[in-house]
């Protein structure tokens, strides 16, 4: 029975006895309240209990400035207690996140959790956005600038606390992949006031290492805080070589992460990036010996077979019987460039012969040995005997001469 959505609830109550179901429908319907929904509360952390099934029960209490503690007893289900990234512990003050719903088994109410986490990290998490957007218009965070980590560096920084399993890692690390100096300056990595140690740390590795790893191991939100601070990631800007951030772990994500060259998932990670791995580079190495002995042989093989060619072909047996060769091709055409010159001799005899038997043939000169002559008169030859006077001087010139003579007398009749 729906009580709390009827108008006349107080007047049944007054009516009726009412079953103790009834008045819990009533409570939850009460409690049912905007007002009672995705509310926020601060307290502090007590009864806490961490159920094998993943469910965590605990009570927030507040003494709300007098004597006596206020105590709401609270429940977070496991699909949202799996989400927390910090371990709550009796006396940690918190900021709680939920709905407040009754109880009906044991008749009371308590606080439904959705969100847990530490009492401050609100006010500091509105405080990394700000810094995010202060330190991005500074171009702390542009791809630009990123440098490229060197391929074999000879020493490397690392900024991080002197005890723990971090610098344990990277030594681990680099002593197994590529063993070189590792220069160490310690920090403290938490806490109040650790960012001015971190960001000086930075800054007095300078000009003494080829790459700086600035590193811690994981850590709550509130631990890895200093790490956002805008002095840290300044001077990992401004540090002269590259620097490779490994803050906490996979998904955590700090403001100098942003600013590094390059981030690393962890320190260990942080460290196969900086050196390289021996092995593969003496694998790498072997297999380029291999490949220049291969090369090298077969050039030294080709050399002998190019030498004993040579040898071959500069051998006296073998220099005669080509000098031999040589010789009787020299004589072969010799013989048939003399014979091509005489049967071309005799071709251009007969050609010759030919020509001269037809320029005699049409030789004025040939005409004149049979007894013809020609006349002249005044230079030009007589064609006609109409162009003949009586006392012309004329020239006739016979096969074997010429003679002058005078026409006495001319006889125009043409004869036919």
């Amino acid at each position: 029975m729906d009580w709390f959505n009827r108008s006349d609830v107080a007047v049944v109550i007054e009516k009726a006895p009412l079953r103790v179901s009834e008045l819990s429908a009533i409570i939850e319907g009460l409690l049912d309240n905007p007002l009672l929904q995705d509310i926020l509360v601060r307290g502090e952390l007590t009864n806490y209990t961490h159920h094998a099934r993943g469910h965590r029960y605990f009570s927030l209490s507040d003494k709300g400035g007098g004597n006596t503690a206020a105590v709401i007893k609270c429940v977070m289900w496991r699909s949202d207690a799996d989400r927390l990234s910090f371990s709550p512990s009796e006396g940690m003050e918190v900021i709680v996140s939920g709905t407040v719903r009754a109880y009906a088994p044991h008749g009371s109410y308590q606080l439904q959790v959705k969100e847990l986490r530490k009492a401050g990290l609100g006010e500091k998490f509105l405080l990394v956005e700000q810094w995010k957007k202060q330190l991005a218009a500074e171009g702390c965070f542009s791809i630009d600038r990123k440098r490229i980590l060197p391929l074999f560096p000879s020493r490397i920084g690392v900024v991080t606390s002197e005890t723990g399993a971090v610098i344990h890692d990277i030594r681990t690390v680099v002593g197994r992949r590529y063993p070189l100096e590792i220069i160490i300056s310690p920090t403290t990595v938490q806490g109040e006031g650790a960012h001015i140690e971190i960001a000086c740390a930075i800054t007095r590795l300078a000009g003494r290492v080829d790459v700086v790893i600035v590193a811690r191991g994981g850590g709550s939100f509130e631990d890895l805080f200093p790490f956002n601070h805008p002095e840290v990631v300044r001077a990992i800007v401004a540090c002269p070589v590259p620097v490779v951030s490994a803050i906490g772990h996979e998904v955590d994500v700090t403001l100098s992460d942003l600013a590094a060259d390059l981030r690393a998932a962890t320190p260990s990670a942080a460290a196969e990036l900086v050196v390289p791995d021996r092995v593969v580079l003496t694998a790498r190495l072997r297999e380029l010996k291999s490949r220049l002995n291969t090369a090298l042989t077969d050039r030294v093989i080709r050399a002998q077979e190019e030498i004993c060619d040579l040898q071959d072909r500069l051998r006296p047996q073998k220099f005669f019987r080509k000098l031999e060769e040589r010789k009787q091709n020299l004589a072969d055409l010799s013989d048939r460039l003399e014979r091509s010159f005489l049967n071309r001799l005799v071709r251009d005899r007969l050609i010759l012969a030919e020509i001269k038997t037809a320029l005699d043939s049409r030789s004025p000169v040939a005409v004149l040995a049979r007894g013809f002559c020609v006349a002249e008169k005044n230079g030009a030859i007589v064609r006609s005997a109409c162009t003949i006077e009586k006392g012309d001087t004329m020239k006739i010139r016979f096969y074997d001469g010429s003679s002058q003579v005078i026409v006495e007398r001319v006889n125009h009749e043409r004869n036919i």
